[in-house]
């Protein structure tokens, strides 16, 4: 079976190579590619890197892997006194890649929403309130720095780069059209968004799976179809989704992390944390998840 990559650069090369592990074809046809920030964003975005060099902020925090390409492409250098905390494992894989190194990961959820949970740093009740980086997108939703910010911490909030749409070339439309292709892995909703404006008409028997919850809800607002949610938030899990679907047993969804799950994770001896998790310290209602690119845009 053919399945639509719609990613460039290193996300795509990988998410092609997870594909052909499966005995899939992969078309790798980039609907989005990213850009230097706007030019009113970019004053901030140098003045913000010139402070991390001064060693401003004790924490770096890092949600996508573009948002490292944008460190390694300047060389910024981050001194010993600022730590970096990594959305999941593969930010973490991604900044070892560029020289860095991430000081903390979420276990239990590789998202913003994570971050907020389980890092201790980003608790109320933190001995100390923190001075934060936080390197995103231009659509990134605010779940970070909302919530961080009503935990009486301090975070710049700067644009790093944003996203912009790719045309699809006329053989790509032409395999969607005649349903040529049997699968899409929407990997964000800025790809959900670009899916929506190129292609007038996606065949009900061409399979749309979502590489998280967050990205299912962005591309259902949009008006697409999704069939298939990732249990995990990897192209691996999407993939597993893809195959369950093919079978006809469809994987439940993920399930947003919640205070209850931590809190018998913690009597079970099976979740270990510097401070226990507290009412106050869950996420809003209005703090979902980010999905920035695998970034989980991760």
């Amino acid at each position: 079976m053919k399945i639509l990559v719609p990613r460039g650069g290193t996300f795509g090369s990988n998410a092609a190579e997870a594909v052909r592990a499966r005995g899939a074809f992969p078309i790798v046809a980039p609907l989005i590619n990213f850009a230097s920030p706007s030019p009113q964003d970019a004053p901030q975005l140098h003045e913000a890197l010139a402070k991390l060099e001064r060693g401003d902020y004790e924490w770096l925090v890092v949600t996508s892997q573009t948002a490292i390409d944008v460190m390694h492409s300047m060389n910024v250098r981050v001194p010993a006194t600022t730590k970096i905390a990594a959305a999941g494992e593969t930010t973490a894989q991604a900044l070892a890649s560029a020289g860095y190194n991430a000081d903390f990961i979420p276990v239990y959820d590789d998202s913003a929403k994570g971050l907020l949970v389980e890092w201790p740093q980003a608790q109320r009740q933190a001995p100390e309130r923190v001075r934060a980086l936080w390197l995103r997108s231009e659509h990134s939703k605010p779940t970070l720095t909302n919530g961080m910010r009503r935990r009486g911490h301090h975070v710049d909030s700067v644009v790093a780069y944003r996203s912009v749409g790719v045309p699809a070339a006329d053989s790509i439309q032409y395999d969607i059209r005649h349903s040529r292709i049997r699968a899409v892995l929407v990997t964000s909703g800025s790809v959900a968004e670009q899916l929506v404006k190129q292609f007038d008409h996606i065949p009900e028997d061409i399979m749309l799976g979502a590489v998280g919850p967050r990205t299912a809800k962005d591309a259902r607002a949009l008006g697409l179809r999704i069939d298939v949610v990732a249990k995990q938030r990897s192209v691996g899990s999407l993939l597993d989704g893809l195959e369950w679907l093919l079978v006809g047993e469809p994987l439940p969804e993920t399930m947003a992390i919640d205070l209850s799950a931590l809190r018998e994770l913690q009597a079970s001896g099976r979740y270990v944390a510097s401070q226990q998790v507290r009412d106050e310290d869950v996420p809003a209602v209005d703090e979902a998840r980010n999905d920035s690119d695998i970034d989980s845009d991760q």
